[in-house]
């Protein structure tokens, strides 16, 4: 992604998100008529990728707060943390690129951003997780360093220590 071409904000009154379009409906639907309720109620944030040259909106993601059961961790990750029932966590509630946007690597992108907002934060987190809505987003969040819980292999977890030692900048 082009950071001339694209830039990232919080979702606004003033974004057209009528004719956002990524190929799946509820997600389509999601961003045109609930988002805005999940950011007034504060269960969401959402971030949009906005192509600089029109005002479109080329891509989103959402982030809301969550937890994760240490027992649904692997072995290796918990070894070190304390015994608590459940470690908080950062989720990333929908990811969607308009399908006129496709193909051009805003998904890593996202993800990229979500990452950066969810490390350094002032509320603590332990981990990014995704609910995956197929395989094929599996194989994606697989590709960017997430894994799969072996009790629910469509949910999936990064931990932002990963993160933080990848890019250091960034916690």
């Amino acid at each position: 992604m082009s950071s001339a071409a694209f830039r990232m904000e919080p979702l606004g009154s003033a974004h057209d998100r009528s004719i956002f379009q990524c190929g799946e409906e509820i997600l389509d639907r999601y961003l045109q008529t609930q988002a805005t309720q999940d950011i007034r109620r504060r269960m969401a944030n959402c971030f949009v990728a906005v192509e600089v040259a029109t005002g479109r909106i080329a891509a989103y993601y959402t982030l809301s707060a969550a937890s994760i059961p240490m027992v649904d961790l692997p072995a290796e990750e918990t070894k070190r943390l304390p015994r608590y029932p459940t470690l908080p966590a950062v989720r990333i509630g929908r990811l969607a690129v308009d399908r006129a946007f496709q193909g051009r690597g805003l998904g890593a992108a996202l993800l990229a951003d979500a990452a950066h907002r969810a490390t350094p934060s002032d509320i603590a987190a332990f981990t990014l997780l995704v609910d995956a809505k197929n395989d094929e987003a599996v194989a994606f969040y697989q590709h960017h360093g997430f894994r799969a819980l072996a009790s629910q292999p469509r949910m999936l977890f990064l931990p932002l220590a990963t993160v933080r030692n990848a890019h250091p900048s960034v916690g």
